[in-house]
């Protein structure tokens, strides 16, 4: 299996390029690094207009209807397949199932709600340290076919979305499920069981000389057949030994429990490939950090700020709480996906914290019914991000923290989650100019 292999495959279909963000782009690179004269196809919802002849457009409003004229699809992570029709005969896939296909690279995917990106970045820290060639790949950013000509001894580590595993026909060698709560309810028939189902395609086509390594504190029996998995099981969990609790301790980056459950998934990710113990540990020590993951940007008068922009589901806010001991304000609130905030809710009424800054949209809801069932803090609305920083600033207790980390998708005003926290470093770096 090889580039030339992919390409064979490729070069006689009738191929649609769906979706021209980053992943879009990248597609369009390498078909025509190979093919330089095959006609190819975008498609979306907005215009695109690129100096190519070769190219023709389906874009704009009923873009998704007209899946039947193509053989083949590559399908970019942000567009969602919900309701929509194709006949048999059209071939979904993305740069993901393509890569796990043809590539000869040996494979370690990552997949889960929360955790996929430290997971990822350690897993492929661990390697580096132990004298791999390695690649880290996928989710984080960078598009896995820039890549595709990767020698076939090094690993390529790659961070799996939902969206990149959900038209996926491979799975990787070394498979890692950190976790899974409710996420992208709007995005997969059946809500949650179809998120699930998408998720599984990391584990669903593994053999016995395969590695799957799962959170052992969440049962996926609901979902999933676990007699059925042909691959070596590892159950981890956060104290899976003294080696891995004596690593939680060694670098504040990582600090919490939910931290200490991605060092356990990576350690054992590595060491399933041949890294050794001292490996894991230089890595972890020498961890830096992640933007937008419990990432703390500076003291600004007398108050330690995090940026947790990432935090968009609350199980990851109650984890971020639990690891900053002494938070005076906490920023919650984004675009509203139909998630159940009840126990969250339960939750945030009982923290010993001073201030819950709600923006909208659902942290307008959550303030709503926190004033009727009560909150050892107090509760402040805001209508936007702005108006939230200068109350933090003006009346989070000196010598505490303050943390943005929403509970929610940043989509109902900003691009993403990156452009959010890139926001509120720079409200509170400009505070007082």
């Amino acid at each position: 299996m090889s580039v030339r292999n992919l390409i064979d495959y490729i070069s006689d279909k009738n191929i649609l390029i769906l979706g021209f963000g980053r992943e879009g782009k990248s597609t369009y690179n390498f078909i025509r690094k190979y093919l330089p004269d095959k006609h190819i196809t975008i498609g979306g919802r907005d215009s695109v207009k690129i100096d190519d002849k070769n190219v023709s457009y389906d874009c704009g409003e009923g873009y998704l209807e007209s899946l039947g004229n193509y053989d083949l699809v590559f399908k970019s992570p942000g567009i969602a397949f919900l309701g929509v029709k194709y006949p048999d005969s059209t071939e979904i896939t993305c740069q993901t199932d393509m890569f796990l296909r043809f590539s000869d690279c040996a494979t370690i995917g990552v997949t889960g709600t929360k955790g996929k990106t430290t997971t990822s970045t350690l897993i492929f820290n661990m390697l580096k340290e132990a004298g791999f060639d390695a690649c880290l790949i996928g989710n984080m950013g960078v598009p896995v076919f820039d890549y595709m000509d990767g020698s076939a001894n090094s690993t390529a580590v790659i961070e799996m979305s939902s969206h990149q595993l959900e038209f996926t026909r491979k799975s990787p060698h070394i498979a890692v499920l950190t976790n899974v709560y409710e996420e992208h309810l709007d995005h997969y028939e059946g809500g949650f069981k179809g998120y699930v189902n998408a998720k599984l395609n990391i584990v669903r086509h593994q053999n016995k000389n395969d590695f799957f390594i799962f959170n052992g504190t969440q049962g996926i029996s609901e979902y999933i057949d676990e007699n059925s998995i042909k691959s070596k099981r590892i159950k981890v969990f956060e104290d899976t030994d003294e080696f891995i609790r004596s690593l939680s301790k060694l670098n504040k980056n990582l600090r919490g429990r939910h931290n200490a459950m991605d060092i356990a998934f990576a350690a054992a990710a590595a060491e399933c490939i041949g890294a050794d113990r001292d490996a894991v540990r230089r890595a972890v020590e020498n961890f830096s950090g992640i933007p937008n993951r419990m990432e703390y940007f500076g003291t600004f008068g007398g108050v330690d700020y995090y940026n947790d922009s990432i935090a968009t589901i609350p199980e990851a806010v109650l984890c971020a709480v639990e690891a900053i001991d002494n938070i005076g304000t906490l920023i919650i609130g984004g675009l509203d996906r139909g998630i159940d905030y009840s126990g969250f809710i339960k939750s945030l009424s009982e923290l010993d914290i001073d201030n819950i800054v709600c923006l909208p949209e659902t942290g307008h809801k959550i303030a709503d019914a926190l004033a009727v069932i009560g909150s050892k803090a107090h509760v402040v609305k805001v209508k936007d991000l702005p108006e939230g920083v200068d109350f933090a600033a003006k009346n989070t207790p000196k010598g505490k923290a303050c943390i943005m980390s929403p509970a929610a998708a940043s989509y109902n005003v900003y691009k993403d989650f990156e452009e959010k926290g890139n926001h509120f470093k720079q409200l509170v770096k400009n505070m007082g100019n």
